[in-house]
């Protein structure tokens, strides 16, 4: 969090690439300037979520990539890895930290300034010894991402996702998190959809932490029927996350989400960070093409952002 607004600052606004499972990097470089959007989340790359082994990001093409990028007046804003720190193995743990350092070698070589993370899975509620050491376990993995990605000047972030959304669960983790490094991408939508939490209850409770945030909307669960595409990327996304949850997703500013009542929060608290619209495609095949989602997001955030201005 920075000093309080200023009148002539404009919002960063981003899209992550779990909107656009299809696209090349070249079509991303290409159509994200084109739709008003300032940079991107790089989570995947032509559906290849590794993004340590995808052709355009091999350490021989990142000085490519970042003459690109500024030559194109764009920006990686982060790296959304799937690592995460609930194993309870610590062998599975080092593991997960090997492939966090790589991210942020990589962040420092595309000019990204943070790496996402997840804590994922808690024992139920039943079981509070050792839903308590799995927190723990995180807040150290946390910890010790955070101190690599200091001397780097990368931001190691913890995702609002999975068993990680209740504010309560957070701050009991980043209580035992000491690096500056170390802080949360607020899912915005998350905590509210899953938990019932008011945005203003979760704000309040994480704003010292809060880095990054993602931006979606969604109406009440309704009923339906999986095909077998959907049956397929439920699955992808089950294996790669095993917090992941469904929410019945619809083009933003048309579902329920508070968004105006979430960018008053941001605005008059001083964020300075990104706005990053995640329409997740990846994961839910039947919701619109990102042809469609993504063009009208820019727009309607500078909106909300400009309806938002403190008086």
């Amino acid at each position: 969090m920075s000093q309080p607004p200023h009148p002539e600052r404009t919002p960063r606004v981003a899209f992550s690439t779990l909107s656009c499972p299809d696209w090349s990097w070249t079509e991303i470089l290409k159509r994200g300037p084109q739709h008003g959007y300032d940079g991107v989340e790089v989570r995947l790359i032509a559906r290849e979520t590794d993004l340590l082994s995808v052709p355009e990001f091999q350490p021989g093409a990142l000085a490519a990539r970042r003459r690109e990028l500024d030559a194109a007046g764009f920006e990686i804003c982060g790296l959304a890895s799937s690592v995460s720190f609930d194993d309870a193995e610590a062998a599975a743990r080092e593991r997960q930290l090997a492939i966090g350092r790589a991210y942020v070698d990589m962040a420092v070589e595309v000019g990204a300034k943070f790496v996402r993370v997840f804590g994922d899975v808690l024992p139920t509620m039943n079981d509070a010894a050792e839903r308590r050491s799995a927190i723990a376990r995180v807040a150290e993995g946390l910890q010790t991402l955070s101190e690599y990605g200091e001397s780097a000047g990368i931001s190691i972030l913890l995702e609002t996702h999975g068993d990680f959304l209740e504010s309560s669960v957070i701050c009991e983790l980043m209580s035992q998190v000491g690096n500056p490094a170390a802080g949360v991408l607020w899912d915005t939508h998350h905590p509210w959809y899953f938990c019932g939490e008011p945005v203003g209850k979760t704000f309040e409770a994480l704003r010292r932490w809060v880095r990054h945030t993602h931006w979606k909307d969604s109406i009440p669960s309704k009923t339906r029927v999986a095909d077998e595409a959907m049956q397929a990327a439920a699955e992808q996304a089950g294996a790669l996350m095993g917090g992941h949850r469904h929410a019945d997703y619809v083009l933003f500013g048309e579902g329920r989400f508070p968004a105006q009542e979430c960018m008053r929060l941001l605005r008059c608290s001083g964020y300075d960070g990104w706005f990053c619209y995640e329409w997740e495609k990846m994961w839910h095949p039947e919701i619109e093409e990102p042809e469609i989602a993504l063009p009208p997001f820019p727009d309607r955030l500078r909106e909300l952002w400009q309806s938002a201005e403190p008086s």
